[in-house]
C-alpha cells in the first residue's frame, strides 16, 4: 500500500488566520493548513516579496497589518467574517526580538518587542474572540519559545515576551473553554529560521550541543504540532503548553 501524508481530522474548510506568515515557522504553518484543506489568510507587515511567495505557493491570502494597530487588526477579522461569516482558527505567531544585556537595552527596544509578541496576541485574540465565541467554537494556538522557559543571556524582551504568552494563554484558556473555544501554545526550541541564521558559528555549535537530539529544528516540525492542535484530533486538549525543542528544556543530553 503506498504512503500517504498524514492528515488532521475536521481540517477541510475550516477558516484559519495566522499572524506573521510571510517567513519562517508562520510560513510553515501557513502551507501546513493549507495542505490539511484550510482556507488561510495570513497577515504580513514589512516583507511583501516573501508574503507573495507564500499566498502563490500556498493559495493563502496575505494582508498587510501592524500587530499593535487595533483599528487594522479589526479591520483584517472583519474582512475574514465578511468574505467567509466565521473564523475558526488563530495562530499567534507574529514575533520579533531585541538581543542585548538588559544594561545596553533602550527602553524603544524592550516596549517593541513586548508590545508586537504580547500585546499583539492580546489585540488579535480579543478580536477574533466575539466571532468565535457567536458560534461557540474555535481554536487559538499562541507561539511562545523555549526561552520563556530556560532563559537566553541577552534576550531579555524576548524571554520575558514569550513567558508571558505563556500565562497569557493558561488564562485564556480558562475564560473561553465555556464556549468551546480551544486555547494551546507551542513552545519551539531552536529552528531553523532567519533568526537562528545570524547567529555566530560557536553560537550555533554550542546551542546543538545542549539539544538532545543534536540538530536544530525544522519549522514544518513545529507546523505539524500547531495544525494537530488546531484539529478536531485534539478536542481534548485545553491550556497546554506542547514542546518542540529536541529535549532541549527537558533532557540532559549523553555525553
Amino acid at each position: 500500500m503506498a504512503a500517504t501524508e498524514p492528515t488532521c481530522s475536521g481540517m477541510k474548510g475550516k477558516i484559519a488566520l495566522v499572524t506573521g506568515g510571510s517567513r519562517g515557522i508562520g510560513a510553515a504553518i501557513v502551507a501546513d493548513l493549507a495542505a490539511k484543506g484550510c482556507i488561510v489568510y495570513f497577515t504580513f507587515h514589512r516583507h511583501r516579496e516573501a508574503a507573495e511567495a507564500v499566498a502563490a505557493d500556498t493559495g493563502a491570502t496575505g494582508v498587510t497589518c501592524s500587530q499593535t494597530d487595533c483599528d487594522a487588526i479589526t479591520g483584517v477579522v472583519d474582512r475574514i467574517i465578511g468574505e467567509q461569516k466565521k473564523i475558526d482558527i488563530l495562530v499567534n505567531n507574529a514575533g520579533t526580538t531585541a538581543d542585548q544585556f538588559i544594561m545596553t537595552l533602550p527602553p524603544d527596544a524592550w516596549d517593541k518587542v513586548m508590545d508586537t509578541n504580547v500585546k499583539g496576541a492580546y489585540l488579535w485574540t480579543k478580536a477574533v474572540s466575539r466571532p468565535m465565541m457567536t458560534t461557540r467554537s474555535g481554536a487559538i494556538v499562541n507561539v511562545s519559545s523555549v526561552s520563556g522557559l530556560i532563559g537566553t543571556a541577552g534576550q531579555s524582551a524576548y524571554c520575558a515576551s514569550k513567558g508571558a504568552i505563556l500565562a497569557f494563554t493558561r488564562s485564556i484558556a480558562a475564560e473561553f473553554a465555556r464556549y468551546h473555544i480551544r486555547v494551546n501554545v507551542v513552545v519551539p526550541g531552536f529552528i531553523t529560521t532567519d533568526m537562528t541564521a545570524v547567529l555566530p558559528p560557536q553560537i550555533k555549535r554550542s546551542s546543538k550541543d545542549r539539544i538532545a537530539l543534536k540538530r536544530f529544528g525544522m519549522p514544518d516540525e513545529v507546523a505539524r504540532v500547531v495544525s494537530f492542535l488546531c484539529s478536531d484530533d485534539a478536542s481534548y486538549i485545553v491550556g497546554q503548553s506542547l514542546v518542540v525543542d529536541g529535549g532541549l528544556s527537558t533532557v540532559v543530553p549523553f555525553r
